[in-house]
């Protein structure tokens, strides 16, 4: 069975996590520091704070913003679960909103006509790679939190997706495009929010009591990503390779390929095919010949909220048409070319 998705781990993250055991200085010190460093000059931030996962960078940046109880949050229903969940940390309202067809981001036009009085910021997945649409959110004049979940290394308009927002979450879970095993991050150029997601990201050794939480990265987590992040470029070019691999061979099927506008760099942590045919079936045909396919959101939050599917027209045809083929950077080139000729087999 070919994977859906791999981490690429090599010796030198071997090494260095080896080390960390070797030393036993395993909690958040001085290789957490680095990596932070290291994150922030990629990103081109002016600060940047290592977590324990992206749901808990996600949950600082909301209170860093000071999003509370009854304000309204703006996020897309095409996104995963941990979205919701840190909205619903802060007890604060999402509002959920429709994607584009073509790049399957959060629409700009969808937001418009969601914001109240009460939108205190906007939640940005830069969905699979793919940066949204930047311009057209921002003049909106309203926060925004970027959620580089599945993008760092992405660039819109030459500049590192997470440079834009008012805050910016990463998740270095295991498949992510690079790994920490488990771990997160938030970069962000405004002090207050960094000085507070700093601060509240650890509870131990405070001058005062506030509630604060465990949502620290360890030195062996932290050892892994300083490695990972010196190759992102390297795993962003395999991933590009691959990409354009099917992109050749896959043209000409009737199938809606990912395109990247001009001005936008398309990293592919998810290669996605639209299909007038059902996602489903697309995926059980692949699966019986060994290619582990998947569709790329589990379930929209609009379902699992019960909210009617004439609401979010896009999201509801995109999550019954849009596969996930697997791309990463571990994949070989035989095996791009065994996952090509069973798609076109099964499009034909």
């Amino acid at each position: 069975m070919i994977s859906h998705s791999k981490p690429t781990i090599s010796q030198k993250e071997i090494n260095a996590v080896s080390a960390v055991l070797k030393s036993g200085l395993l909690a958040q010190g001085r290789l957490v520091t680095r990596f932070e460093q290291d994150l922030r000059k990629f990103i081109k931030t002016s600060f940047a704070v290592a977590t324990n996962s992206g749901s808990s960078a996600l949950h600082l940046a909301l209170l860093g913003l000071k999003i509370r109880p009854q304000d309204e949050v703006i996020i897309p229903s095409y996104v995963c679960a941990g979205v919701l969940n840190a909205v619903n940390y802060v007890c604060a309202k999402a509002r959920l909103v429709d994607i584009n067809p073509d790049d399957f981001n959060i629409s700009a036009d969808s937001v418009r006509k969601n914001i109240s009085l009460k939108t205190k910021a906007i939640i940005v997945p830069h969905m699979f790679g793919l940066a949204a649409d930047l311009d057209g959110l921002k003049k909106f004049k309203i926060p925004l939190i970027e959620d580089c979940a599945l993008s760092i290394g992405a660039t819109y308009k030459g500049r590192q997706v997470g440079s834009f927002g008012d805050a910016a979450v990463f998740s270095f879970y295991a498949t992510k495009m690079l790994t920490t095993a488990e771990g997160g991050g938030l970069a962000t150029n405004r002090s207050d929010i960094y000085s507070f997601a700093r601060d509240k990201r650890d509870y131990d050794n405070k001058d005062s009591y506030q509630l604060r939480f465990n949502y620290k990265m360890n030195e062996i987590q932290a050892a892994m990503g300083i490695e990972q992040l010196k190759r992102i470029n390297q795993f962003i070019s395999h991933r590009q390779k691959i990409a354009s691999m099917y992109n050749n061979s896959l043209s000409g099927l009737g199938i809606g390929l990912p395109e990247a506008p001009a001005h936008r760099v398309h990293v592919y942590f998810r290669y996605c095919i639209k299909s007038k045919n059902c996602a489903e079936s697309i995926i059980k045909k692949l699966r019986g010949l060994g290619i582990e396919a998947k569709r790329p959101v589990f379930k929209p939050l609009h379902n699992y909220l019960g909210l009617s599917n004439k609401d979010y027209p896009v999201t509801t045809q995109v999550y019954k048409s849009v596969v996930s083929l697997p791309i990463y950077p571990q994949l070989k080139e035989e095996q791009v070319r065994f996952v090509i000729d069973k798609v076109r087999r099964i499009l034909k």
